[in-house]
């Protein structure tokens, strides 16, 4: 195995320098594959960089994720919660949402909002978010609120299907994936380590 010269290294930042910098509120939104994957790539950048990362997976937790098996070799530097408990038609994308999606959702955004604020995270991702406002599960001009409000060097990253246009307009950056060809739609399910 080739290695790399020391100068490919990357320099961990110091607190004061992590506080210095301005955190950008960015979106991930799209029909297409790959939000939550740009998000965990992200996160490992800034944990590569010495950041502390927060990784908020508002509407999952019922099945299985293999990249749980990574995320929990990071200790204190990187947080993953995930909130959902049960699978209903709405977090499997076929139906309306139950009173269980909706508990899930105030919990959820509940802690989302702690975390935002606290200043304690350099980067929160808040995955699954935008599916939970274009639902009405999180009311906008909360979430736009606590956004606006979080410490300036703190980023956060929203991921999601359908993300509202008021978030959009207040984001620094927006990047919408869209599904050209899937494998899903030729019957390949999803597999282990690469999809799911």
């Amino acid at each position: 195995m080739t290695k790399h010269p020391k100068d490919h290294r990357i320099r961990t930042m110091s607190t004061a320098e992590r506080r210095d910098h301005i955190g950008l509120l960015q979106v991930y939104t799209g029909d297409g594959k790959g939000k939550t994957t740009a998000a965990l790539g992200l996160s490992l950048r800034a944990l590569g960089a010495g950041l502390r990362v927060a990784f908020l997976q508002l509407f999952k937790g019922a099945l299985p994720s293999s990249e749980l098996a990574l995320v929990c070799r990071f200790g204190s530097d990187f947080w993953l919660k995930r909130f959902a408990r049960e699978l209903t038609p709405y977090s499997l994308g076929r139906g309306e949402p139950t009173d269980e999606d909706r508990q899930v959702a105030a919990e959820a955004w509940a802690t989302a909002r702690e975390v935002i604020l606290s200043g304690a995270w350099d980067l929160v991702v808040l995955d699954e978010v935008n599916n939970l406002l274009h639902a009405a599960l999180i009311p906008i001009p909360d979430c736009l609120a606590s956004l606006l409000q979080r410490p300036r060097y703190v980023d956060v990253v929203c991921t999601g299907r359908g993300a509202p246009q008021q978030l959009l307009d207040v984001a620094d950056l927006v990047t919408e994936m869209r599904c050209l060809k899937h494998p899903f739609a030729s019957g390949v399910p999803a597999r282990p380590g690469i999809d799911c």
